[in-house]
């Protein structure tokens, strides 16, 4: 048996009639339509909006509105003195050395080393800013700490 446009046919069930409301009391949604008696909700023209809760202070306002998100912030996307081991010594470390190599990836303000993990090869680092540890690590290691304008 091949099934062609003319032969198709839905499910039994799966086709349902809308009901029709307000047409007679034996239809199952006359008189009030379902609407109950009286009040907003049964009047013609109601628009129920979404967040409304029947005249109860709605979720969104009840909630706290905590905390503020500085728009002059500035993020920085890290990178420990660790990922800075793996270069040999004398090597110039630049901003743009680190996303070559992929240890730094996305935007930000800038890069900023920090101080997790040892290091124990002498670096040139440049960079946007440093944590205390870090900085102190490099210059520990014998390296050269270069701050770089934004």
């Amino acid at each position: 048996m091949s099934i062609t446009l003319h032969s198709l046919k839905n499910t039994p069930g799966a086709r349902k009639a809308r009901m029709r409301v307000g047409r007679g009391e034996s239809s199952g949604k006359g008189k009030t339509s379902g609407k109950g008696h009286k009040g907003q909700m049964s009047r013609t023209g109601h628009k129920h909006k979404p967040d409304f809760e029947g005249g109860q202070m709605r979720l969104a306002r009840r909630i706290p509105k905590m905390g503020f998100t500085n728009p002059a912030h500035k993020q920085f996307l890290p990178v420990n003195v660790a990922d800075l081991a793996q270069f040999e010594a004398g090597t110039e470390v630049t901003p743009v050395l680190l996303r070559a190599l992929g240890l730094v990836r996305g935007n930000g303000y800038g890069i900023k080393i920090l101080g997790d993990g040892e290091l124990t090869v002498k670096l040139t680092v440049k960079a946007q800013a440093f944590s205390a540890g870090a900085k102190a690590k490099i210059e520990a290691a014998g390296g050269v700490v270069e701050v770089l304008k934004p």
